[in-house]
């Protein structure tokens, strides 16, 4: 399954994401719940899931720096509602990052209170790869308990390739460390720099290819989504082709892929 994240249609509605990805002919629909206002409303997103006719594969539970304040402040409460919000559209994921170091109650036995969390609702809360903030020559670590999923003990996880290049590690031995914990996917890309760029994948230096080869024979059955920038695109148009590129660019390095694969 191929998906679109709404994040990648920004500044454009959760509305214009739905109707794009079912357009341009990606399978599923991830939802960023983010500061538009619809994004936050379960039936809202059920009527654009409906109208559309496209599912939702999974929620972006709101803990971006931007978000702090949607669905109030309070860090636990935000995920139970995001998995109120997955059961009632008919996803199975829940994305979420590791809490910020300053959010020190949060931080506390955040993996014991994420598998509690898994275990009550069904769900599964895919914990994705963040990257250091970085600075000229010097490097500030501000996840708890770390950027890498693959060091803790979370039953579900998810790889992001522009956090990837950000954090300038390899997302293939990611991935490999991960093993079945790998549940998601956000292709996308980047150069490496200190910015978290979320490149088409192709064009930035992260080996996406090599993943998508790598989750072909491992026989990944779950979400591939593309959560790129757009902001820069200038136009419907311009923004148009960048989400083909981007869709053309999974379905054909994974079906080269499988094809590879021996029976």
């Amino acid at each position: 399954m191929v998906a679109l994240s709404t994040a990648s249609v920004y500044p454009e509605s959760t509305a214009t994401g739905f109707a794009l990805a079912a357009r341009l002919g990606y399978d599923a629909v991830e939802v960023m719940v983010g500061i538009d206002p619809v994004s936050q409303e379960v039936d809202a997103v059920r009527h654009l899931s409906a109208y559309h006719e496209i599912p939702i594969c999974a929620v972006h539970a709101p803990c971006l720096l931007i978000t702090q304040r949607v669905w109030g402040t309070e860090p636990w409460a935000k995920l139970e509602r995001s998995a109120e919000m997955a059961h009632e559209v008919g996803a199975d994921v829940v994305v979420v990052h590791p809490p910020f170091r300053w959010q020190r109650d949060y931080a506390r036995n955040f993996v014991e209170g994420i598998a509690d969390l898994e275990r009550r609702t069904g769900i599964a809360f895919a914990v994705e790869n963040m990257y250091p903030w970085r600075a000229s020559r010097r490097e500030m670590q501000v996840y708890v308990p770390g950027w890498n999923p693959a060091h803790h003990d979370y039953a579900n996880a998810t790889i992001d390739l522009s956090h990837s290049a950000t954090s300038q590690s390899d997302a293939v031995e990611m991935a490999r460390a991960l093993g079945d914990r790998l549940r998601h996917i956000h292709m996308t890309d980047g150069t490496g720099s200190a910015k978290d760029e979320h490149l088409v994948p192709g064009r930035g230096s992260q080996r996406c290819a090599e993943l998508l080869e790598h989750l072909a024979q491992r026989d990944f059955r779950g979400h591939i989504v593309l959560e790129i920038n757009t902001r820069r695109s200038g136009s419907r148009e311009a923004r148009e082709l960048d989400l083909m590129e981007a869709l053309a660019f999974v379905r054909l390095n994974f079906a080269a892929a499988e094809d590879t694969v021996l029976p």
